[in-house]
């Protein structure tokens, strides 16, 4: 089975899709991932959705809730950051804006008159700094090859940085059982307490709400709609009557059902 994720070759999403399958073909963006599993081409895709020392991917939650697809699993994986180039002496820092953000006290401590240049993969910065001796790259150490040289390794601000990839599948694939769900709610409605009224669906129930996010509806100016991750099962009835009041109150809306899912973790 082929799974499609973000490339080219040696990204962390590429780490993490081989957990998946290791026949892998990549996308330059999240997007593109997401709409080749939602229009068939592809069974499987891996996007990642959080990270634990920059929050959210945006841009992942903006295609998830955009398409009609299945969340079938959770995979967590550490972030080991490096820098890698032909020499010391460069000029330019190439990589996604999320590994920048990630290594940014390192930088500004270790190479303030750098420029930042954000592109569209880790990988991608990594095949930059080969292209070109100003250049240095972030990435995992496994990355330099034989052509570049680790400068530094564990470069993140934060030991602990890990970051959650969902494996998307067709949305006839979306199952009940898991330990873990997502869902996204969009009320097209506007009070006070609405906010409230979500949380308490759960809350009266005890199940904890692992994540909720709002994101621009895109319809109007303060519009929004929520992702929400809990930790219970669609099977379970509590999360059942949780989700029947949640869809009361979305009743001029929609609540979009992703899937339950189980969490595994893969280190490199």
């Amino acid at each position: 089975m082929q799974v499609v994720t973000l490339g080219p070759e040696g990204t962390y999403s590429h780490r993490a899709a081989r957990a998946v399958d290791e026949d892998v073909v990549f996308r330059e963006s999240v997007s593109g991932i997401v709409d080749a599993v939602d229009s068939g081409a592809y069974e499987r895709g891996v996007v990642p959705i959080e990270n634990s020392i920059e929050g959210s991917v945006t841009e992942t939650l903006d295609a998830i809730a955009n398409a009609d697809i299945a969340v079938i699993q959770e995979i967590v994986t550490p972030i080991r950051h490096a820098l890698l180039a032909q020499s010391a002496n460069f000029d330019t820092v190439a990589s996604h804006s999320q590994a920048l953000a990630q290594c940014r006290s390192y930088l500004e401590r270790e190479y303030p008159d750098a420029e930042l240049e954000p592109v569209t993969s880790t990988a991608r910065g990594v095949e930059y700094a080969r292209e070109d001796p100003t250049v240095a790259g972030i990435g995992h150490p496994d990355n330099a090859g034989d052509d570049l040289t680790v400068i530094a390794e564990d470069i993140q601000d934060r030991s602990s940085n890990a970051t959650r990839f969902l494996v998307i599948a067709p949305a006839e694939e979306r199952a009940d059982g898991g330990g873990k769900s997502t869902i996204v709610v969009y009320p097209n409605a506007n009070y006070p307490g609405l906010l409230l009224e979500l949380l308490e669906a759960f809350a009266e129930r005890d199940i904890n709400l692992s994540r909720i996010e709002s994101r621009p509806s895109g319809n109007r100016l303060g519009d929004y709609l929520f992702h929400i991750d809990f930790d219970a099962g669609f099977y379970e009835d509590r999360a059942q009557e949780a989700l029947e009041d949640i869809e009361e109150i979305a009743e001029n809306g929609w609540v979009k059902r992703l899937g339950s899912y189980d969490k595994r973790h893969v280190l490199y």
